[in-house]
């Protein structure tokens, strides 16, 4: 249940892979973060978004196959014109159903993400919306994210 600006003010909540955590606003402008979430719109801690050395590849591949980032090839955040983490249904880690007017995650999509001090970590979005309903509806509260993820804190690209 991480919320991704539920109040629809524009304000994204930052979460460090490092800590498990979300990071205060107020230190945004820093390297302890590593993600950023508002909407569907996920940031990484690089480019116009942050000072880190952050930067996200999205995968078509099912998380539990991802065992290695890649070598190169990451995004870096050049808001507004694109994100690292691509926008829109179908383009990065989601899809959206006109006829239930809902957010789901996208099958065999993994985020692999190169964290603001340079390390690596593989993210699946499980949910986007509160408490995590397996068939979210109209009356589901959007705006708040289940995902897992593995961090690799010893630096290199092994993500088993």
């Amino acid at each position: 249940n991480i919320p991704a600006d539920t109040a629809h003010t524009g304000i994204f909540t930052y979460y460090s892979l490092r800590t498990n955590s979300i990071i205060a606003t107020s230190d945004s402008d820093a390297v302890s973060w590593d993600m950023a979430f508002a909407g569907t719109t996920i940031l990484v801690n690089s480019g116009t978004s942050g000072p880190g050395q952050g930067g996200a590849k999205v995968l078509t591949q099912a998380f539990s196959d991802v065992t290695e980032a890649p070598e190169s090839g990451y995004a870096v955040d050049n808001a507004p014109a694109a994100y690292a983490v691509p926008t829109g249904s179908g383009n990065g880690w989601y899809t959206y159903n006109f006829a239930a007017n809902t957010i789901t995650p996208t099958a065999g999509k993994t985020l692999v993400i190169k964290t603001a001090d340079g390390k690596y970590a593989k993210v699946e979005i499980l949910n986007y919306y509160k408490n995590a309903p397996a068939n979210p509806d109209t009356t589901s509260i959007s705006r708040f994210y289940t995902f897992q993820y593995i961090f690799q804190s010893d630096g290199t690209r092994k993500l088993n």
